[in-house]
């Protein structure tokens, strides 16, 4: 999902910084809802072991070029349901930022793009699972469809951030729109694949209680509201 350099540029990256001002103000939301919820040091823990996790997600999981981007294994969803939206947003957003300080500086530029394209479709997903999980069910308890609606969720969301940064910096062009199309059919096979993932966790979470609980993980994660 990374917007590679030059994909937008000049002038227009501006509109990447207002965005991501926006994205960076959902994420402090989200990290208040936890802190209010569940304490700040929960938030400090979950954070610390997310950002650890999404940096491994983009250094070492496979991802290859599609289209206008690149297709990750992100894991968005399976972070909100176990660690929470506000520890998910906070470790998106920082394992973003250390890639790019440490291993891709090329991406700095993007960051603004980059990072919005994580934590909007984050946020969005925080907003679904609120309406489709019932407050009485776990996450545990969690269908193959309630998963596939979150990961559709997230992906989705990715899948629209990424069209329209390719969109708004090389506009309309058959060979703009066919790179992507390519990028979004490429990313069908993660929309498929991170529900199986988020539900396998899941029942390992759910095997595992005794393992699963207390700060370290999203108390929704074996407790109903």
């Amino acid at each position: 999902m990374h917007i590679e350099p030059g994909v937008v540029d000049g002038a227009k990256i501006i509109l990447s910084y207002a965005t991501a001002a926006g994205a960076l103000g959902l994420t402090a939301k989200l990290a208040a809802d936890s802190i209010r919820n569940d304490g700040a040091g929960a938030l400090v823990l979950r954070s610390v072991v997310t950002t650890a996790l999404v940096f491994c997600f983009f250094e070492v999981l496979p991802h290859h070029p599609a289209g206008v981007s690149e297709v990750h294994l992100i894991l968005g969803s399976t972070l909100l349901l176990l660690f929470g939206a506000g520890a998910a947003a906070v470790s998106l957003s920082a394992g973003l930022l250390l890639q790019g300080l440490f291993f891709a500086p090329f991406d700095l530029p993007q960051y603004g793009m980059n990072v919005t394209t994580l934590l909007v479709p984050l946020w969005a997903t925080s907003l679904l699972a609120a309406r489709i999980i019932p407050p009485r069910t776990a996450y545990v308890e969690l269908t193959y469809w309630q998963t596939l609606a979150l990961s559709t969720t997230y992906q989705g969301g990715i899948v629209a951030w990424v069209a329209f940064w390719a969109l708004y910096g090389h506009g309309f062009s058959v060979e703009n729109l066919a790179a992507v199309g390519s990028f979004g059919a490429a990313y069908m096979s993660v929309i498929l694949l991170e529900p199986l993932i988020d539900l396998g966790v899941l029942a390992g979470a759910k095997a595992l209680d005794r393992y699963s609980r207390g700060p370290m993980f999203n108390i929704r994660l074996h407790q109903a509201a």
